[in-house]
């Protein structure tokens, strides 16, 4: 009994420590983490199913009740939520009972101080978020349109690019080596993204990137040959393709009626050459998310549409809340015979979204990636993840948090739908 009291102390002081150390030596965060023990990652626990590398944000969102005016104030409510979107992925894998390990950065500022309480409380690991006072914590500020969408905004999150650096990543390499996957958002710098690159292939953990914006989506464009999941929506897709092939510009998709109006065709036949370039370049799977048109995942050929990770679920068993209740036999979408590992073919399949009743639409595409990321953690291959993260997604639309709590049961039910309605939009030759 003494033992064990005299453990927890020892712990306790271990963890006040880490919250005061910074970057020095990563050996000694090695011994603070492991409770004052040195040893080698082996045989450590193994709770963190995926590693989330980017942002924390403190999001002030202004609502307006009526329409927008320039040049004056609007009636409305002023809002204050967690956000970035890392922490908003990790949150709602957290949500969905999966326990993610989130890298990020925080200062010792009221909103700093806020999200870090938000994530004690939470019961989440705390060790990857950095803390310093010369940090200013990330702040976006956005007013929102009468529809929920946002019309304009200010953000100020450069010391996201500063803080969550490649050496701070690099410390979290044990972490990083027993994920099933890991995510990076573009908030992060250039030699933050090679980083975390590097550390992914060294351990050959899929690496997914999350474009977080049009101007910052074309940050992939030096680690390309790294990415194995990318998840942009329209307008980013094409912004990352005429970055990575300025040669062949590829015009956006300018219609006079709402996107929602046309069908999966010919958004998809708007969107191929860029999801194309992407392919080429290395990317191995393209989800463009298309809002209330749903999710297209493109690969070539057929490779990388199933397992994501070869590591079992049985090693995170929280994960298997997910498998049971998605209990959904395995489709077969096509028979791909000889072209199913034929780089030279383009395979699009199209999962529906499902009808919602929208209270705000920040934080559901976050949402939708976090869905995907605690289904694979589970064990769930990527159409019956994007189909659980199309489910999340529609629960956040109706919610007004930016990750809401979940109905496990009822994302199940709204997941089997979505699987069930998923069709292939093309499989051919890639040009």
């Amino acid at each position: 009994m003494e033992e064990n009291s005299a453990q927890r102390r020892l712990q306790c002081l271990c963890r006040h420590l880490l919250q005061q150390y910074d970057a020095g030596s990563a050996v000694l965060r090695q011994v603070l983490m492991n409770g004052g023990r040195l040893d080698s990652g082996e045989g450590r626990d193994r709770d963190g199913e995926a590693v989330i590398i980017g942002g924390m944000v403190l999001d002030i969102h202004a609502v307006p009740s009526t329409p927008l005016v320039s040049g004056t104030t609007s009636p409305g409510k002023v809002y204050y939520f967690h956000g970035g979107v890392a922490r908003n992925v990790a949150e709602c894998m957290s949500n969905l009972s999966v326990r993610p390990f989130l890298i990020s950065a925080l200062g010792h500022d009221m909103a700093g101080n806020l999200l870090f309480e938000h994530w004690k409380l939470a019961g989440l690991h705390t060790e990857g978020i950095r803390r310093h006072g010369d940090i200013r914590t990330a702040v976006v500020c956005s007013t929102l349109d009468i529809n929920g969408e946002i019309a304009t905004g200010v953000a100020n999150v450069q010391d996201i690019e500063t803080f969550v650096s490649a050496e701070w990543i690099q410390q979290f390499r044990y972490q990083i080596r027993s994920s099933t996957v890991l995510m990076v958002d573009a908030n992060l710098g250039p030699s933050a993204l090679k980083a975390s690159c590097q550390l992914a292939a060294e351990y050959d953990i899929p690496l997914w990137f999350e474009p977080v914006s049009l101007s910052k989506s074309k940050r992939v464009v030096p680690i390309v040959k790294h990415v194995t999941y990318v998840s942009p929506n329209e307008d980013e897709l094409i912004a990352m393709a005429n970055e990575l092939s300025p040669e062949n510009t590829i015009p956006s998709i300018h219609m006079n009626e709402s996107k929602k109006d046309f069908s999966p065709e010919i958004l998809f036949k708007f969107l191929k050459p860029a999801i194309c370039v992407l392919l080429e370049k290395g990317i191995k799977v393209v989800l463009v998310t298309l809002g209330p048109n749903g999710v297209l995942v493109c690969s070539r050929g057929g490779v990388g549409l199933w397992k994501i990770s070869q590591k079992s679920q049985k090693s995170f068993p929280r994960g298997q809340i997910i498998n049971s209740i998605f209990s959904c036999p395995t489709r077969v979408f096509l028979d791909l015979g000889k072209s199913a590992n034929d780089s030279s073919y383009l395979f699009a399949l199209h999962i529906p979204a499902l009808p919602a009743t929208v209270q705000k639409l920040t934080g559901a595409g976050d949402c939708l990636v976090g869905g995907i990321l605690s289904s694979i953690s589970a064990g769930l291959d990527l159409i019956q993840a994007t189909s659980v993260g199309v489910a999340v997604a529609r629960a956040t639309v109706e919610s007004e948090e930016n990750v809401p709590s979940f109905n496990l049961q009822k994302i199940a039910d709204d997941a089997r739908w979505v699987y069930s309605a998923a069709r292939v939009l093309f499989h051919g030759p890639m040009q």
